[in-house]
């Protein structure tokens, strides 16, 4: 939902998943008490050379500029201190790299969609009025939450504190955090939380829906009526917020869908199969474009596009303006398909179809080299990380146009072979669901 999100989501879900259905809304972790650690050198750079503690002086007066009290900075104070272990973990951290079909496979599985439901029927009443006000469906909600945190599971267990401010004085994204620190701030001045209840994640995220302080001050919303926003122990407070979140952050639109699986033909345009293309239904189905049973789409005019997460012979979906609040959520394709994917299983989707033959993925050494064959022809692909991001997607799908084959943003053996000068044939264009 956010952008530190972006990369390191992967290590969340990994340990999420070991965890099914864990008791409702357990009592957060208390924290252990601050271990002081020496800043690497180079976390001054950028900084003019200033040690750690005249930096946190000088955001403590940014904060009493933005509206702080003392009182709140002083109840802080003994959970800003640096952590550089904090900022070894962010320079480290895990991408997504795995198929979309396992990772969904084991992120959007039964158990979890079940949650989701039981969640829904346990919070009836917070979860109409969260759609009576925002307009975001139950199952949009529920998704994200198990997602995040399996329903208040895993929520993370570091002092929130002391991530931000080691990572504000940290040179990567110093701006931001510097920011987030501020924000936290705030959420203790204005009684939501204490600074010992504030426990997350290693990158500041707080709550079952792992907000970032900025978002918990700008959407946070007090559902259970006790005067706080409690985004740790309230599940009123956490449906409410998401929703708002949803809605006002991320521009939900009220009453559309969101994803939808789709069977797609042999002969589809694989260069219009990109999110940043948008056709009315009615087109989709001239060129053939059914529901995985056959049924044809409606007639009509609503906007969308052909999302193909693991090219034209994986699973394929129908992606609508909505889909743009998961990719807002988390940029990672993996991610916020699953997420789209459990939020519509979540509503009484079926299973989507599994792939009628295995769909070849190339080695991460290939993907690599690749990636390096795109930034040699005029590309930027990001960091050359092996993982196959949107940016690496949108080079391929230019090369395979370049090359006449389907442009389907699938890396494939053949598309390396002709970027190494080979010459190979290419596959049939022919997709087999």
């Amino acid at each position: 939902m956010n952008q530190i999100r972006f990369a390191i989501a992967a290590v969340t879900l990994l340990a999420l998943s070991a965890t099914a259905s864990a008791q409702l809304l357990p009592p957060p972790a208390r924290p252990v008490a601050p271990k002081p650690a020496a800043p690497s050198p180079r976390a001054a750079s950028c900084h003019n050379g200033a040690s750690f503690d005249r930096f946190l002086a000088d955001v403590k007066q940014q904060a009493i500029a933005a509206g702080v009290s003392q009182r709140a900075l002083s109840e802080a104070s003994p959970y800003l201190v640096y952590d550089q272990g904090i900022v070894n973990r962010d320079r480290g951290q895990r991408v997504f790299g795995q198929l979309f079909t396992e990772f969904a496979g084991r992120m959007a599985a039964t158990y979890r969609m079940q949650n989701g439901q039981q969640h829904i029927k346990q919070y009836a009443a917070a979860f109409a009025r969260a759609e009576k006000d925002y307009g975001v469906p139950p199952a949009v909600i529920a998704a994200f939450w198990g997602l995040e945190s399996d329903f208040g599971a895993n929520m993370g267990n570091l002092p929130t504190l002391k991530s931000l401010v080691s990572l504000a004085y940290d040179c990567r994204r110093s701006e931001m955090f510097v920011g987030e620190t501020i924000a936290a701030l705030k959420v203790i001045d204005r009684g939501d939380l204490t600074p010992d209840e504030m426990i997350g994640s290693w990158a500041g995220e707080l709550g079952q829906t792992q907000f970032l302080p900025t978002h918990y001050v700008n959407y946070a919303v007090d559902y259970d009526g006790d005067g706080r926003r409690d985004l740790l122990r309230s599940g009123p407070d956490v449906i409410g917020s998401t929703a708002n979140y949803i809605a006002n952050g991320l521009k939900w639109r009220r009453g559309e869908p969101w994803l939808e699986e789709i069977k797609v033909p042999a002969n589809l345009p694989w260069e219009q199969t990109d999110l940043s293309v948008q056709q009315p239904r009615s087109k989709w189905a001239q060129l053939g474009v059914t529901y995985p049973d056959g049924r044809p789409l409606p007639n009509d005019n609503l906007a969308a596009s052909v999302l193909l997460p693991m090219g034209r012979t994986g699973p394929a979906f129908m992606a609508y303006p909505n889909f743009a609040a998961y990719t807002e959520w988390n940029n990672s394709l993996i991610y916020s398909t699953t997420a789209g994917y459990l939020a519509s299983r979540i509503a009484g989707a079926a299973p989507m179809r599994k792939p009628a033959q295995p769909v070849a993925q190339l080695p991460f050494n290939e993907l690599r080299e690749l990636q390096q064959l795109l930034v040699r022809a005029g590309f930027n692909v990001g960091k050359v990380d092996g993982v196959l991001g949107q940016q690496s997607r949108s080079a391929v799908k230019a090369m395979q146009i370049k090359y006449g084959l389907p442009a389907d943003s699938w890396p494939t053996a053949e598309l390396l072979a002709r970027m190494r000068g080979g010459t190979a044939q290419a596959q049939p264009a022919g997709v087999v669901r």
